[in-house]
């Protein structure tokens, strides 16, 4: 079996056996389907990270040549907490179970005034999803209950699977976890409605999530800001970028020291966009 991947040293100097033994559990996960040429490991991309400060992966599908690209593979695999991206989850199972009917109808604030004011209103699932209202999707997930949540958990094979002791917190406090290997999958199978949701119940969790749309590029995800295991500031970014009919779903997750916690909404963005750059997007060609 023989492995091509592209980076400066990577390509040259690790075609041996040793190296392929020790991928191959890691491949047999995300690319099970895939030919061992279609995997591109890029450490190139590694001083975008470095440039922040940040501590990361990322990882993407191109669909129409069945290529990934993957940075930082021992990272890639490892779980952490999905904070706010498992309002992808939470918004499909609410809307499949029927105790949300669809995403206009409206949950109810709970009186309760926050830091974030754009959490302090009624607002639909849709809205409550655009702006990532932490308490509105509490709400959303007691409907539920734990019973139905365990059962999409299982069903879906999300990450550990874990509930915890709380139904309205486990995606925030380090019960649940999720590797960005696990999240690219996801992601991917909701782009081409193959999760076990009807259809346009994950049509509407697309639309949820379509961040910039016009006639050069569609640019969707969700993001995510929690803590690591060990306490340090966790962000993520699960989507996909469309170009020219082209569809090419990623992941991205990254840690910062805590001195830098409340520039996460920046890195973040730039981050994402100059991996993306260096990758070929906006531009047209891909």
């Amino acid at each position: 079996m023989n492995f091509f991947f592209s980076g400066n040293s990577i390509n040259r100097k690790f075609s041996n056996s040793l190296f392929v033994i020790a991928l191959f559990p890691f491949l047999s996960t995300i690319f099970s389907a895939c030919r061992s040429n279609n995997v591109k490991v890029d450490n190139e991309l590694k001083q975008h990270f470095n440039k922040y400060g940040a501590v990361g992966c990322f990882g993407m599908f191109d669909n129409s040549r069945g290529k990934y690209t993957v940075y930082n593979i021992e990272r890639f695999r490892e779980r952490y907490s999905p904070a706010s991206t498992f309002k992808i989850a939470n918004a499909l199972i609410a809307m499949q179970s029927g105790k949300v009917r669809d995403d206009s109808v409206i949950i109810q604030w709970d009186g309760v005034q926050r830091a974030n004011e754009a959490w302090n209103r009624d607002m639909s699932l849709y809205q409550a999803f655009r702006v990532s209202a932490v308490p509105a999707f509490q709400q959303i997930a007691k409907l539920i209950g734990r019973d139905t949540m365990q059962f999409w958990l299982d069903s879906l094979k999300y990450g550990n699977m874990k509930i915890g002791p709380a139904v309205d917190s486990f995606w925030l406090d380090q019960s649940l976890q999720i590797s960005a290997d696990e999240q690219l999958g996801l992601v991917k199978k909701l782009y081409f409605k193959q999760l076990p949701f009807r259809a346009s119940v994950q049509e509407s969790v697309k639309k949820m999530m379509i961040q910039e749309n016009n006639s050069a590029y569609q640019l969707a995800f969700k993001t995510g800001w929690g803590t690591t295991p060990s306490g340090k500031p966790l962000a993520w970014v699960v989507g996909w970028m469309e170009e020219n009919r082209h569809t090419y779903p990623f992941v991205l997750n990254f840690e910062v020291d805590a001195s830098k916690e409340s520039e996460i909404p920046e890195i973040r963005k730039q981050l994402l966009k100059d991996i993306l750059i260096d990758l070929g997007f906006y531009k047209g060609r891909m």
